[in-house]
This record gives C-alpha cells, structure tokens and sequence, in this order.
C-alpha cells in the first residue's frame, strides 16, 4: 500500500461526504471552510451575474434566470467527482490487489468511475479484500448520492414554488413591480381595507416559511421568479413597508398582523443578510420629499392618517430596521431594489432631486465596499 494516495483519497472522501451532508441533510446553513458548497456557489455566481449584467431586459433576466438550476447541476457533478477520484486514489494505493494490476492512474481512475455509478464492465475486478470493500463502498455512495440529489432537487422546487404563489398574486395588489403605496391604495379603492389583516397573516406565515427554507438550502435565493418584473426580495419589501405605513402612518386600520409580519419578516432579511455577509448599517433610504407624496396619495384614497411630522420620523425609523438589508440582498442576488412607493406623480424639487442623487451615491458606495470586503474574504486562505 502506497500511503500518500491512499491519505489523499480518504482526505477527499472525507471533503465530499461532509459537503453532501452539510448541503443536503443538515436544515442549517453551516460556516464551515471545509465545504465545497461555500465556495463553488459564491464564486460562480459572481462570474456568471458579471456575464449576465452585459446583456439586457428580458435577456438578462432569462440569462440570470438559469444560473439556480445550473448551480443544482454543477453541484452534482462536484460531488461526483470528488468522490471517484478520492476512490480512485484509495484503489492506486492499493493496485496491486485488481485484476489485472493497472499500469497508470488512468485506468485506476476508470474503474472508480465505474464503479461508483455501478456500471461494472467487469474488465477489471477487485481480487483482495480492502479492494472489494472499497468497490462496493464505492457503489453503494453512487446510489446514495443520486438518492439524496433527488431528494434535494424536489425539495428546492417544491419550497421554490410555494415561495411564488404569494409573490404572484401580489401583483394584482400591487402591480410589477409591487409597492406599498400601490398596494394600500387598491386595497381602498376595492373597499377591502378590513381585509388587510388577513393579507399581513399570511405573509407572516410566508416568511416564517420561506425563512426556514432559505436558511436549510441557501441554493434557493438564487432562484429567480418565473414572471416578468417580479422578486420575491421586492415583494417582501413591498409588504414590510404596508405593515410598516399601517403602524406608523394609517389611522383606523387593525394594527396586530401587521406588527407580527413586520416583525418576522424583519428577522428573516436579518437572518439572510447576516449569512450572506451583510456589514452595513441599518438605515433607511428614504427621504421627506418621498414620504410627503406617500402621504398625499394615501389621504387622497380615503385613509385617515396621524400628524405628518409625526409619522414621517415613526416610519423612518420603523423601516431602517430592514431597508438597508433588503438592498443588499437585492444587489447580492441582481433582483430589483425594493420600490415602496411606486410610480412618482409629481415632479421633484430640485433640492428633493440633490438628495436623491446623493442617497443613491451612498448606497452604490456602500454596495461597492461590502463587495469588496467580500472579495478578500474569499481571497484569504482556507
């Protein structure tokens, strides 16, 4: 026996077997350096988003569109490979114990293959008792691999697709994409303004749900909607600002569901944002001007609403508990920025236009820097 190989093979082994149970059977994101998952899938992405940003409209949402399920793919194939050529390593260390004795690696490297995905051609066996063992180890990690993928790939489309049914249906709330001012004022003109309760219920039971999903495969955030002018990141924008409005902002308009959906919405774009490296401050971005026209065109849909002055600095502050981190998640996955208040109706002064100018630059900035600080995160050594 060969002691160097054999050492690799297992250290190999070792590295897939614990990426595979990390990724697939732990329901917890893990910090772990050691898994092949945490660097394959930030690295990639950033390679396939800077090829997607080139393009335009509908070609580079459809581009970026398809970097989740290849992901899943190249995912499957990483492990697969890993594991046939720790095997492979493992049975080079011991040669000596197939039929016939391989001459070079590459041959070794074949039966591992074959071996793992169970083809068994037969023109090589294992003939000693340490090669037996680690064929048939070999072949029963094939099945199990292909299981769990399985497993895993109806596990993210399943919580992929009931993470959209919601996101969906908000667009006939408040159109694509969704805004918070939009959405209260269909609501009053349907004269369904009682029924916002029941609305804020279920987004609160959406994002303990897909919270819980995110955070067991964190694959899932790179899925994208399959409709045009829609993000599941601007629609839990879009809703954690109404809640944000009714608690601040609205008069006469049931306050509990939306205080419970603004709180655990809350902690899920804290809980995603805190795994995905969020260093920011927590701020809102936001400005008077803005807020001014919010105001307006709710008292013109028939709310009553508290003292301007007095909402205005209740909603900025209520709102810089989660903007800032929304905006990251928006820049980190290349969705839409969260849009609270919608299409604009009046022309802006230029003072309100100076500081929107200057909160976009800070915002830019502040993307730049946390991306940065993420590049040299990867940079530094294992």
């Amino acid at each position: 026996m060969e002691i160097l190989p054999f050492l690799a093979g297992v250290i190999l082994l070792a590295l897939g077997f614990w990426d595979v149970f990390e990724t697939i059977v732990v329901p917890r994101p893990t910090p772990s350096r050691l898994r092949l998952t945490r660097h394959i899938v930030p690295r990639t992405w950033r390679l396939w988003r800077a090829i997607g940003e080139r393009r335009q409209g509908v070609a580079r949402d459809l581009f970026l569109g398809l970097y989740a399920p290849a992901a899943a793919v190249l995912l499957l194939a990483t492990w697969i490979l890993t594991l046939v050529l720790g095997y492979a390593l493992v049975l080079y260390a011991i040669r000596d114990q197939l039929e016939p004795v391989p001459q070079d690696f590459g041959s070794v490297l074949y039966f591992a293959g074959t071996s793992l995905l169970t083809v068994g051609y037969g023109d090589m066996v294992p003939a000693g008792p340490l090669a037996r063992f680690v064929s048939l180890a070999a072949a029963a990690t094939g099945l199990g691999i292909v299981a769990l993928v399985i497993t895993f790939l109806f596990s993210l489309f399943g919580s992929y697709q009931r993470r959209e049914i919601l996101v969906v249906q908000l667009q006939a709330r408040a159109k694509a994409p969704p805004s918070a001012v939009t959405l209260l004022e269909n609501y009053a003109r349907l004269d369904l303004v009682a029924e916002l309760p029941e609305l804020f219920a279920d987004w609160e039971r959406w994002s303990a749900e897909v919270l819980d999903s995110h955070v067991a495969y964190p694959l899932l955030g790179y899925f994208r909607s399959s409709h045009d002018n829609l993000s599941w990141i601007s629609s839990l924008g879009a809703m954690l600002d109404a809640a944000a409005l009714v608690l601040t902002t609205l008069r006469g308009v049931p306050r509990g569901h939306a205080e419970l959906m603004k709180r655990v919405g809350a902690h899920f774009v804290e809980d995603i944002s805190n795994y995905l490296g969020f260093q920011g401050l927590d701020t809102s971005v936001v400005d008077e001007a803005q807020f001014q026209e919010a105001y307006r065109r709710l008292a013109a849909a028939g709310y009553e609403l508290q003292a301007e002055d007095v909402a205005w600095r209740a909603f900025e502050h209520g709102r810089a508990t989660y903007a800032a981190r929304l905006e990251f998640l928006a820049q980190t996955w290349a969705t839409p920025a969260p849009l609270w208040i919608g299409e604009r109706t009046v022309i802006a002064s230029p003072a309100h236009e100076a500081r929107r100018v200057h909160e976009d630059a800070r915002v830019q900035e502040a993307a730049r820097v946390q991306e940065d600080a993420r590049v040299q995160e990867d940079a530094r050594p294992s």
